[in-house]
């Protein structure tokens, strides 16, 4: 089994942390979203991951190494792909075309999911799916009375279906998926000026190719800073209480659930519930609660609530609702 994960895309909707991190590799609960993403994965396949390919942009050496080292930590060979244009998701996935063999999952890098089905491998296709409140913000499907997928719909403007697609696919053949991925590119089909996964997934139907779904429990976004938030709330529901052994903790109360990282420094501050704090971060006179905070922050003397705090910042001062990058230093 591969698995496919592309994450090319600038995430300028996550500014100003995408600043200096790919979305990608922004912490949730002192992991990064690809390797939660990577990992869940890994509990609905009974086949063991032998290969995770990244498909990035010009992200520099030291992200390549911390994906390559996600992939050895679970027991993978990494290897990394470039799109150095944004001309689609279909092209994004062609983008890793020498590894688009044997069977193969293609998991978009900015959604985390909750399931418990176990896949059935020995069907040609299944597509992850969660019904939805708003499917015309959607692609979504339309079943037949076999869970058999008889139509791929794009932002459907009348309702056909709250059974939205989450941007996670199986095919027991990757080189089938690769052969059409290249028929799109090589004959320029595009939709909306860009060559559409979605297109390729029609044409493999019509030729005969059996799409099922399955269902997550719950479908996590994180593709922006309220999005991302609520997203780490609900990783932190479904761990236990987390404080690293080299934290300290003096004269404060923890709320659960938290994640309190490696040397964290903590005083007469409550904290929680639903925060995460990553390592060597210092938090003195505070009140936290559903916030995330990066590495090597420096809070004092603040009330926070709802807010994503990035790596290396430092704030003094009074209550607000923040969303704040890399190296900012605020009083």
């Amino acid at each position: 089994m591969k698995l496919i994960i592309p994450m090319a895309g600038m995430g300028k909707r996550m500014r100003p942390h995408t600043l200096t991190v790919p979305k990608p590799l922004i912490k949730i609960a002192g992991k990064p979203i690809v390797q939660r993403l990577a990992e869940e994965i890994t509990k609905v396949i009974d086949s063991k991951v032998d290969e995770i390919a990244f498909i990035i942009g010009d992200f520099g050496e030291e992200v390549e190494t911390s994906l390559l080292n996600i992939a050895q930590n679970l027991g993978s060979n990494g290897k990394i792909y470039y799109q150095n244009e944004a001309l689609g998701t279909a092209h994004a996935v062609y983008c890793a075309a020498d590894s688009l063999n044997e069977k193969v999952i293609i998991a978009f890098a900015d959604t985390l999911f909750k399931a418990n089905f176990r896949l059935n491998e020995e069907t040609d296709s299944v597509i992850w799916t969660k019904k939805v409140e708003n499917p015309e913000a959607f692609g979504v499907v339309k079943k037949n009375n076999s869970n058999i997928i008889t139509d791929f719909i794009e932002k459907p403007k009348k309702f056909v279906s709250d059974e939205a697609i989450i941007g996670i696919y199986y095919f027991n053949s990757g080189e089938t998926l690769r052969n059409e991925l290249k028929f799109l590119i090589d004959n320029n089909i595009r939709g909306n000026n860009e060559f559409q996964l979605t297109d390729a997934l029609e044409r493999l139907k019509e030729n005969g190719l059996i799409f099922k779904t399955e269902t997550v429990n719950e479908w996590l976004d994180c593709g922006n800073k309220d999005a991302t938030v609520y997203t780490n709330q609900r990783i932190l529901h479904h761990l236990e209480n987390y404080i690293g052994t080299k934290a300290e903790i003096n004269n404060s109360v923890i709320i659960e659930p938290c994640y309190i990282g490696e040397g964290v420094k903590l005083s007469d501050s409550v904290i929680g519930p639903y925060v995460s704090i990553d390592k060597n971060s210092v938090i003195k006179n505070s009140v936290i609660k559903n916030s995330m905070i990066q590495e090597n922050a420096y809070i004092i003397r603040k009330v926070i609530e709802n807010s994503m705090i990035g790596n290396n910042i430092e704030i003094i001062g009074k209550s607000e609702d923040l969303s704040i990058g890399d190296y900012n230093i605020c009083k």
